[in-house]
């Protein structure tokens, strides 16, 4: 199985917080979610009394066990921004998705070749993706 990092907003926004758990669920039918605490609603409550240090230390851990780096970006993070150079610097594949009905991707992401952006209109068009990714 594969072990899968899974990034999106936190702090910059919770707005796709039930997306992300959606998402989530469904790759935990093939793959360990190393991150499936995205999904909470109940997150930031998880996050109290963690120091920043410590969430650090945790989430660039998760990063380098991880197999392959799925985002999903609609809602812009400067956190999810940093796991995915971090990534890209330890050499873990990334996939970013984003809704283009909604936001347009920062061209740090689309122009650095690195990466393997998906546009979606619809959730539904997310999932034959993430099978691909995730075969």
């Amino acid at each position: 199985m594969k072990k899968v990092y899974f990034a999106g907003s936190i702090r910059g926004g919770r707005v796709d917080a039930e997306v992300y758990r959606r998402i989530i669920r469904y790759m935990q039918d093939s793959s360990i979610v190393l991150t499936e605490h995205i999904g909470s609603p109940e997150l930031n409550l998880m996050e109290q009394g963690k120091r920043d240090a410590e969430i650090y230390e945790q989430d660039t851990a998760w990063l380098r066990e991880s197999d392959v780096v799925i985002a999903e970006c609609t809602c812009p993070s400067l956190g999810v921004g940093y796991e995915l150079a971090y990534a890209e610097k330890i050499g873990k594949p990334c996939h970013i998705f984003y809704d283009r009905t909604k936001t347009q991707l920062s061209a740090m992401l689309t122009g650095n070749p690195y990466f393997s952006i998906h546009p979606y209109e619809c959730e539904e068009d997310i999932y034959p993706v993430i099978d691909r990714i995730l075969k």
